[in-house]
C-alpha cells in the first residue's frame, strides 16, 4: 500500500508539471526567419501565427512569389523551432521519464 501512495503522489506531481507545462507554452511566443530577416513571423505557444514582419525592401510586386515563398519559410522555421521547445519542455515536465517511441502529448 505505500507503494501505490508513493505512485500516486509522482503522479499527482506529474500532473502539475504537465499544467505548468502547458502555461507556458500559451505563454510562449516564436520567431522564425527567412530570407536572411527579410521576413519574420512570430507563432503562438499553440502554433498560431500572431505576426508578420515584412523589410520594405520586399514589397516590389515582380517579387511576390519569392515574398510567398519567405513567408512559407519563416513559418516553417518558427514551427520548427516551437516543436523543439515543446519537445524539451515535455522532457523537463516528465522528469526523464521516456515515452514510448512515437508517441506525442496532446498540446
Amino acid at each position: 500500500m505505500k507503494n501505490i501512495a508513493g505512485l500516486m503522489k509522482q503522479a499527482q506531481q506529474m500532473q502539475q508539471k504537465m499544467a505548468d507545462m502547458q502555461a507556458r507554452l500559451e505563454a510562449a511566443e516564436m520567431e522564425g526567419v527567412a530570407g536572411a530577416g527579410l521576413v519574420r513571423v512570430v507563432l503562438s505557444g499553440k502554433g498560431a501565427l500572431k505576426s508578420v514582419k515584412i523589410d520594405p525592401k520586399l514589397i516590389d510586386p515582380a517579387e511576390t512569389e519569392m515574398l510567398e515563398d519567405l513567408i512559407i519559410a519563416a513559418h516553417a522555421d518558427a514551427k520548427a523551432r516551437l516543436d523543439a521547445m515543446m519537445e524539451a519542455e515535455t522532457k523537463n515536465a516528465m522528469g526523464g521519464l521516456p515515452l514510448p517511441p512515437g508517441l506525442k502529448l496532446p498540446f
